[in-house]
């Protein structure tokens, strides 16, 4: 090794901090990711909130509120995505830099953990889907974005009647099944169908919804999707096109308008996220989604959820440490709002 460069290299570093950086953004970055004391937050200390953001009681003066739907009354198959926002929460070390858009997103806007939706009834599905409209309606009147957690994916249903109210959103949607099937078992409501009664209701605007990674033998309930004018790619699509091709037709669907994502975990192959209540092989990989969700930097992000993790078939926590990321992504990309950080 040269010894002019090693003793360069000691000069500059021995007894240099882990966050000493001759770049002003990986500098900057890691100042704001310690306590006012300088030291950084144990992440297996404390009380455990989503992304280890603050708690606060109400959503007053934030920005974004991170928001748990612990309600799994609509499932059709293995229930326990009731769990899913509590598991979450014991994922440490997901932040809080980004390394692709290389920012800190807690740092650039107001933003904490606010517990979860309170329900009424752990009984009646209706009645809980009131509840979590009621609540997140709160939330969009004091212009505050959320980001949740499920619970099953009927929850998404109340969420986009609240914040589709005064104009209908688009919808960027990573899932196995389209979940716009119709009256089910004697229900309407169930988590196979929030997206068709999001659109019959007038807050979702079809044309400007893309359902990403859709396979499995549901296929056949699926119609509603292409009659409404949904753009569908199936699992083999995607295999044939391609991230990148994907990720610029989804940005030509939703456009400049408000969009919500939702990602149901089921859409990921269960090699990599078990545990939930309706796993379909042959699905996406993290990385794959992980890709197709940064490639929506600069969209008009006003609310996303992660939905459908069910702890107890994750043994190897393989679940909740993807859901975990997956919220992390989407905190970013409405930290970042319309610009690409």
């Amino acid at each position: 090794m040269d010894k002019a460069k090693l003793d360069a290299l000691r000069t500059r570093y021995v007894g240099a901090s882990a966050a000493d950086s001759n770049d002003p953004v990986l500098a900057a970055a890691a100042s704001q990711a310690v306590r006012p004391d300088g030291r950084r937050t144990l992440p297996y200390a404390g009380i455990p909130t989503l992304l280890g953001l603050p708690h606060a009681e109400t959503a007053a003066d934030l920005d974004i509120a991170l928001v748990g739907v612990p309600m799994d009354l609509g499932v059709s198959n293995r229930n326990g995505a009731r769990f899913g926002p509590r598991a979450v929460r014991m994922i440490e070390r997901i932040g809080p830099y980004h390394p692709t858009f290389r920012v800190v997103p807690q740092a650039i806007v107001r933003a904490a953990d606010i517990g979860d939706v309170p329900f009424r009834s752990r009984y009646s599905l209706e009645q809980s889907l009131e509840d979590i409209e009621i609540f997140f309606h709160g939330l969009h009147s004091q212009g505050v974005r959320p980001v949740s957690v499920g619970g099953d994916h009927s929850v998404t249903y109340p969420i986009l009647k609240a914040l589709g109210k005064d104009r209908p959103v688009g919808l960027v949607h990573i899932d196995a099944h389209c979940d716009t099937m119709g009256i089910y078992d004697g229900s309407k409501f169930h988590h196979g169908g929030p997206f068709r009664l999001a659109v019959l209701d007038g807050v979702l605007d079809p044309e400007r919804c893309i359902q990403i990674g859709i396979r499995g033998a549901s296929n056949m309930y699926w119609e509603f999707s292409h009659e409404a004018g949904m753009t569908v790619v199936y699992m083999e699509d995607f295999m044939a096109a391609g991230v990148t091709a994907v990720v610029e037709r989804a940005r030509a669907v939703v456009g400049d308008g408000p969009v919500y994502i939702s990602v149901d975990v089921d859409g990921f192959d269960p090699a990599y996220a078990p545990g939930t209540g309706t796993p379909e092989v042959g699905g996406l990989t993290p990385r794959e989604g992980l890709a197709l969700l940064r490639g929506l930097g600069g969209l008009d992000v006003i609310g996303a959820d992660v939905v459908e993790v069910a702890p107890q078939y994750d043994p190897s926590t393989n679940t909740i440490q993807l859901a975990g990321q997956l919220l992390f992504e989407e905190f970013t990309l409405m930290a970042c709002g319309r610009r690409r950080c």
